[in-house]
């Protein structure tokens, strides 16, 4: 037996930055900046309270909000988060703990990285 393997999984986090551009163009820059940084902040709320909800194992309404996370994620051109997202949710709609677990580890690793204030962390080919 002997040597254990250390793996630290790194997923590429795309963004459609075409979303947020789309928003600059038709609302001016004032305007989209705060309604990017609202939704930016609600995209966080969300996931925190969905981790709150993994942590005390409150499954009821979890798959009802990874749908929001989701749909959230992809209004804001988060490709990947919402892609992951919706992972979720269908583990947990299909009542596979163990594919929910691995999942559950992955969105929280990509929901880091999307909504760093590093954007450079994204790949933004979309």
């Amino acid at each position: 037996m002997g040597q254990v393997t250390v793996l630290r999984p790194r997923d590429v986090v795309r963004q459609d930055v075409e979303a947020i551009a789309v928003m600059y163009r038709n609302l001016g820059a004032p305007v989209a900046e705060q309604m990017v940084t609202r939704a930016l902040g609600e995209l966080a709320l969300t996931m925190a309270g969905i981790a709150e909800k993994v942590r005390a194992q409150e499954l009821r309404d979890l798959a009802r909000q990874l749908g929001r996370l989701r749909r959230l994620s992809g209004d804001m051109g988060l490709v990947t988060l919402a892609m992951v997202a919706g992972d979720a949710k269908t583990c947990l709609e299909r009542a596979d703990g163990t594919a929910f677990s691995s999942v559950w580890a992955r969105l929280l690793r990509v929901a880091e990285r999307s909504l760093s204030p590093d954007l450079g962390t994204a790949d933004l080919s979309g």
